[in-house]
């Protein structure tokens, strides 16, 4: 059990599907009051999920400002929101690249920053940016998206740095393979997708799932859940990998 989020207000983006999804229904199980974006709010529902594109500064500035006015001061966000265009860097184009750094990063930023300039007058709240363990290991085909994590995980520890001393905690969690629906659209073989994975690839370098299955999207949540609790005061600045040991702590 997670203590001390009962009644707080959580931000999520990327709430529509997936890992958001799994985050949004982890915190309304342990009370908190949670409003979720996602350019496509898809399963989230309309009543919990509204369409915000987060690649977009005002249109999330004027999100995070009716949130605060007409549900109470947002005191965590979980920044999940991103998009995936595989392709080697000698093929990727220039629009692919830019689309997932104007959402995986730039969307990080103007989330993160609506939401510190308040959480840092009120001397409280917890911010977590779902990142990847690609970062640490580079991947075939991933270098946009690796590229993009990297970058919101860096930038998410100096958020951390800059908001201590108001009391505002911010951290990341990564993970690995994970059943979604982005991860189920770099699968050759929908019945041998997961498989493959947990085995590993090594004509593509990819290491295998030492716990043998890859991860649900509330195997994520539950590391989210943890972080933005009171359980996890005294932890900032810090990347949990959650990838069944995947990464070989890389």
């Amino acid at each position: 059990m997670v203590e001390g989020l009962g009644g707080r207000v959580a931000l999520v983006t990327g709430a529509g599907r997936g890992i958001g999804a799994a985050v949004v229904d982890a915190l309304v199980a342990a009370g908190c009051v949670v409003v979720g974006l996602d350019v496509d709010p898809g399963a989230g529902g309309a009543d919990r999920v509204r369409r915000v594109d987060v690649g977009d500064r005002d249109a999330v500035e004027a999100a995070v400002a009716e949130v605060e006015a007409g549900t109470g001061p947002i005191d965590i966000l979980v920044n999940v929101a991103g998009v995936l265009r595989t392709g080697s860097v000698v093929d990727i184009t220039p629009e692919d690249w830019a689309q997932v750094l104007r959402t995986n990063l730039d969307g990080v930023f103007h989330t993160s920053q609506a939401v510190a300039r308040r959480m840092v007058r009120r001397e409280r709240g917890a911010i977590v940016t779902i990142g990847s363990n690609s970062v640490g290991v580079p991947r075939m085909g991933l270098a946009a998206y690796s590229a993009s994590k990297a970058a919101a995980m860096t930038f998410t520890r100096c958020l951390g740095l800059e908001l201590a001393g108001s009391g505002v905690r911010c951290n990341i969690v990564s993970p690995g393979s994970t059943d979604t629906p982005m991860q189920r659209s770099m699968w050759d073989d929908e019945e041998r997708g997961a498989a493959e994975l947990v085995a590993g690839r090594p004509e593509r370098f990819w290491n295998g799932v030492p716990l043998g299955r890859i991860a649900t999207p509330a195997d994520v949540a539950d590391a989210v859940l943890f972080l933005v609790s009171d359980q996890a005061r005294h932890i900032t600045m810090q990347n949990i990998y959650v990838d069944g040991g995947a990464s070989l702590c890389a």
